[in-house]
């Protein structure tokens, strides 16, 4: 189980699909940076922010679910971009809320740094609940 606080008293709103902090007693599996790796072609893909931040999010759930765990149980992500603007960070952030915009998003990093040959990379860490 975790507890996720998206408000404290005295501390910043959490002004988009994250939490300001994640509790959980379970235990943990720590997920690699992923890349915009595509399956089918078995390449990099450069295609925009938001298409290559699906295919991101798409590896993150089949590591998930191959792992035993679930999506929905991600505790914190840290995001890495490129080219980290306004607009970057929009387009990223709209598929991101497909994946964790639901009551109890993962707490959450966005990072703008040199990335080799792709513009986006997520990594995260998901509670392992015993069912």
């Amino acid at each position: 189980m975790k507890t996720t606080h998206r408000t404290i008293p005295g501390c910043p709103p959490a002004l988009g699909p994250y939490s300001l902090a994640v509790q959980t007693a379970a235990p943990l599996l720590f997920v690699s940076g992923m890349t915009p790796w595509d399956p089918v072609t078995g390449k990099i893909e450069r295609g925009s922010i938001a298409e290559q931040t699906r295919l991101v999010l798409e590896n993150i759930k089949r590591v998930v679910e191959g792992s035993g765990a679930r999506l929905e149980d991600t505790v914190s992500c840290r995001v890495y971009l490129s080219n980290l603007t306004p607009e970057s960070f929009k387009e990223m952030n709209a598929i991101y809320a497909e994946y964790f915009g639901g009551d109890y998003p993962p707490a959450r990093a966005t990072v703008g740094t040199q990335l080799l040959g792709f513009d986006v990379e997520i990594e995260c860490v998901v509670a392992i609940e015993n069912r």
